[in-house]
């Protein structure tokens, strides 16, 4: 397993991060993802341990705060000194009926770290992440929140997930005018399937020096391998659970010349597709979720999967996107100057 530093912090974690959106759900959304007990949850956490992952993610919204629960005592089960975790969980979503019960205001925010505090039975969180963009909080009012929490050392690092490149920098210029705590990650969605951070995030992210999470790499499990595009499936989440929504037929693209590559490779379809996360520069950490310890271990397989020259360009082929405004005119215009650098 290999690590990687977190942004411009002095965090480092390895490159692939486990998931814990399958623990603890029951009949509602989270229940169509994962209904995990504890001792399931106990045997994936020691998996992902053993393979030299040192790195887990959760949120409180997960499962009305269950995952936090069960993955604080699966901690507590296996004996893992605190140290050897970096543990990342994220705040935004209802946790209740009431108007301030959501959101990235300062007072639910301070409530809710809390909350997941006692969940997960520790007395910091490594990593704590705003789950989305609040348009009825001042983003001000949201960084002095995760600032007092780095102060009052109940958080270590803070982060954001699923905003807008325009959103992220406005909070950097805010927290380092106000010398507030700084963002040192994104959580987002990127996969073959799906590559619409490179117009903007990406290199926003490369510029900032922000380290990037991967969530839902297999874009939902359709990258898999288990979908093909004459209609004919199997079992998985995509059944019951279409999402992220993504662009199919250039997925199904992606998938047969993932099948090459697998062939050719010894390996799944499944770790060709988290092995080119893992080539990509942008990338820190990939966040795998999974049911069964059979599928985390062939997930993790894919850290040793090593893709070629050739094999990167046969998988940009068939998911490069289209060329946009300004992008192209960008490229085009910054011809002039970029082999003087």
């Amino acid at each position: 397993m290999r690590y990687r530093r977190l942004g411009h912090s002095g965090l480092f974690v390895s490159e692939l991060c486990l998931g814990t959106m399958t623990f603890g759900g029951s009949d509602d959304m989270w229940g169509q993802i994962g209904q995990l007990r504890q001792e399931e949850a106990d045997s994936l956490v020691r998996t992902a341990l053993d393979a030299g992952i040192n790195f887990i993610d959760t949120a409180n919204v997960y499962a009305a705060g269950k995952s936090e629960e069960i993955l604080g005592q699966s901690i507590r089960n296996l004996g893992v000194a605190r140290e050897d975790l970096v543990i990342a969980t994220k705040v935004l979503g209802p946790m209740g009926e009431g108007p301030n019960a959501r959101g990235a205001s300062r007072g639910h925010i301070l409530d809710q770290a809390k909350a997941s505090l006692k969940r997960l039975q520790l007395d910091h969180i490594d990593l704590y992440q705003i789950h989305g963009f609040d348009p009825a909080t001042p983003i001000v009012e949201t960084l002095e929140a995760l600032d007092m929490l780095v102060r009052h050392g109940h958080v270590r690092y803070v982060g954001l997930s699923n905003w807008a490149a325009w959103q992220i920098v406005k909070a950097v210029g805010i927290a380092e005018a106000r010398q507030l705590a700084p963002i040192v990650s994104l959580q987002a969605y990127y996969t073959l399937a799906g590559r619409d951070l490179e117009r903007e995030v990406a290199p926003m992210l490369e510029a900032e020096e922000i380290g990037l999470m991967v969530w839902s790499p297999l874009a939902g499990g359709f990258l898999s391998g288990k979908y093909d595009r004459d209609g004919t499936t199997a079992e998985g989440r995509r059944v019951n659970f279409d999402f992220p929504p993504i662009n199919k037929d250039r997925a199904y693209d992606a998938i047969e010349v993932m099948r090459e590559i697998a062939a050719a490779r010894n390996c799944t379809v499944p770790q060709v597709a988290l092995a080119w996360l893992l080539h990509q520069k942008v990338v820190t950490s990939v966040i795998l979720g999974a049911k069964r310890v059979d599928q985390l271990q062939d997930n993790i397989g894919a850290a040793e999967v090593s893709l070629s020259t050739d094999d990167l360009a046969a998988l940009d082929a068939v998911t490069k996107l289209p060329a946009e405004y300004p992008g192209w005119m960008l490229e085009r215009q910054g011809g002039y100057r970029s082999h003087m650098m």
